[in-house]
């Protein structure tokens, strides 16, 4: 992330090209979230039947809300709610506790990737909103609210941090990601330190030609989910 110097001295050495680089980095990113605006605005409207049968779907096939909020980290480390569809029963938290409580085997599971393969609290059409990825499409909100952008990292809960380690502050230095080169390499396949890796591969080669290939990626992953869904 750029920082913005308090001073700058002009016989301080690196400062041309840190203004070079302001020049062109600013343009770039507000290109980037004029395309993440107008990719929102689209999707939303012409996904709105799409959005609404889900809801309904979701209404109908378990009690509780439509929407599942989850405290997430974002750029600056700012904290904001995540939106997805709800794809587990009401009382999921406390059904996870019991679960782990009960059975070492399935914490082992959950301290390695923070997700349970058969995960028993998952509703009807919970497993197919996941697999195809439709739960997540309610964060287009949070792109035009500006907390997430259609490509970027994995937005993380407060509880992974640790695991980023010296990586963290970088990650952190745009916004989360809609997709990413994580859900496009694998998904839940992929060991968590590869993830920690992919996410900071992106933050380090970022650009309009790497968040349009993640797009058409996403694509195919979307289409073509077998051994690449959420669980």
């Amino acid at each position: 992330m750029l920082s913005r110097p308090s001073t700058l001295h002009s016989a301080a050495p690196g400062v041309g090209l840190s203004v070079v680089r302001l020049r062109i980095v600013r343009p770039l990113a507000l290109l980037k979230r004029s395309g993440d605006l107008c990719f929102a605005l689209a999707l939303l409207t012409l996904g709105s039947p799409l959005l609404i049968a889900i809801a309904i779907a979701v209404k109908c096939t378990s009690q509780g809300p439509v929407f599942f909020v989850q405290q997430r980290i974002g750029r600056g480390y700012r904290r904001f709610g995540c939106i997805k569809f709800r794809t587990m029963e009401l009382d999921a938290d406390r059904r996870l506790q019991s679960l782990l409580a009960s059975c070492p085997q399935l914490r082992a599971e959950f301290e390695k990737d923070h997700k349970l393969r058969n995960d028993p609290r998952i509703t009807p059409i919970g497993q197919f909103l996941r697999t195809t990825s439709l739960d997540e499409l309610p964060q287009l909100f949070n792109i035009l609210r500006g907390q997430m952008s259609v490509v970027g990292p994995r937005p993380i809960v407060e509880e992974e941090i640790p695991r980023y380690g010296a990586a963290m502050d970088q990650v952190l230095s745009v916004r989360p990601g809609l997709t990413g080169l994580w859900q496009v390499s694998g998904r839940n396949n992929v060991r968590y330190q590869r993830r920690v890796l992919l996410d900071l591969s992106y933050v380090n080669r970022r650009s309009l030609g790497l968040d349009l290939f993640i797009l058409l990626r996403t694509v195919v992953v979307v289409l073509f989910p077998a051994n690449k869904g959420a669980y």
